[in-house]
């Protein structure tokens, strides 16, 4: 009588990527407990902050298709632009309720994006990259061209926003804007944050690490892809309306390439795919703008350029990639 043989139980491979079992840990709640902090201990900064807070959430919009899908885009502004003038529009023309404005503003970027998929997923990077791009400019002149209806280069003035929830109204000061910024990105990350922890976003990172191999196991990748970026796009069109709400103007800046290359030297600082890297790279880029700017309004520049390139040579997938890292380099230690 032979006895078979059990093998010993493998242990989990750390590279594999599992489903979040949803809980927050405490590095994450003491993160969020910070724009309050802030809205109390910095009330001359509110201005700013909302601003962190707004181009934070287009970041997540972005990174939503770069860091978990691999789709790059250089005209993801499109969807931010066509958000804001939305939103700014309806309040020009007699609607300014600000949640329902949010909504729609949402809903045109994502049917912009819907549409532009279909040109865009096709592709590889290279042409990608061209095809955003491409259509970004097409937007930006678009809007410059039809001056009558976006004010063109003088921007689109005349926004005027209703009461918050019928009570609270916007303030030069800031504090609803702070406020009405906090609360939409804080319920949108926790969406997004579920959702790239959900089946699907583990597929999309399959898309990102080899989308050649996907449909051999049966997962879509056409669909998926125009997914994401259809729901990027939505995201990305929150943002640029909570823009126009908050500062009650709408410039022709909002569709510019400039914009969008900011937007991923954000996300190279922050570290893409980790969602917290597009926050905090958000943050530390708006920052040291706004320090270096007011230090020297002509030369800012070479001081955010010297950052990328030091975040790039030394900060291998950003700053979350960095302090990743260091803890598994501390675990080592510790084993």
């Amino acid at each position: 009588m032979t006895v078979a043989a059990t093998a010993p139980p493998q242990t989990a491979n750390p590279g594999f990527h599992r489903l979040s079992d949803g809980r927050w840990h405490r590095i994450e709640i003491v993160f969020w407990l910070l724009p309050p902090a802030a809205f109390f201990l910095l009330p001359g900064y509110l201005v700013l902050g909302s601003q962190i807070l707004i181009v934070a959430l287009f970041a997540l919009s972005l990174d939503l298709i770069l860091g978990y899908a691999g789709i790059v885009s250089l005209g993801h502004a499109a969807f931010f632009g066509i958000g804001a003038y939305t939103a700014g529009l309806l309040a020009v023309h007699g609607w300014g309720e600000p949640l329902t404005g949010l909504l729609l503003a949402g809903a045109m970027a994502a049917v912009g994006g819907y549409l532009v998929s279909f040109l865009v997923v096709r592709g590889e990077d290279l042409s990608r990259l061209m095809v955003t791009l491409g259509i970004g400019l097409l937007l930006y002149e678009a809007a410059n061209e039809a001056a009558f209806i976006t004010g063109g280069v003088d921007g689109l003035s005349g926004v005027t926003m209703w009461r918050l929830l019928g009570v609270f109204p916007f303030d030069l000061g800031g504090k609803i804007a702070y406020v009405y910024s906090m609360a939409v990105l804080f319920l949108l990350f926790m969406l997004m944050r579920r959702l790239v922890n959900s089946p699907f976003g583990l597929s999309l990172r399959g898309l990102r690490e080899g989308s050649k191999r996907m449909p051999a196991i049966g997962a879509p990748v056409l669909s998926r892809q125009v997914r994401i970026f259809t729901i990027a796009a939505g995201v990305a069109g929150i943002a640029g309306g909570l823009l126009a709400q908050t500062t009650q103007f709408v410039g022709l800046e909002v569709l510019g390439f400039p914009r969008s290359a900011e937007l991923l030297i954000m996300l190279v600082l922050g570290g893409t795919g980790r969602m917290y890297g597009a926050l905090i790279g958000t943050a530390l880029f708006m920052v040291a703008q706004e320090y270096l700017s007011g230090l020297n309004p002509v030369y800012w520049q070479f001081w955010i350029g010297l950052l990328l390139v030091v975040a790039v040579l030394f900060a291998r997938g950003g700053i979350m990639g960095a302090a990743e890292a260091m803890r598994m380099r501390l675990r080592g230690k510790e084993k």
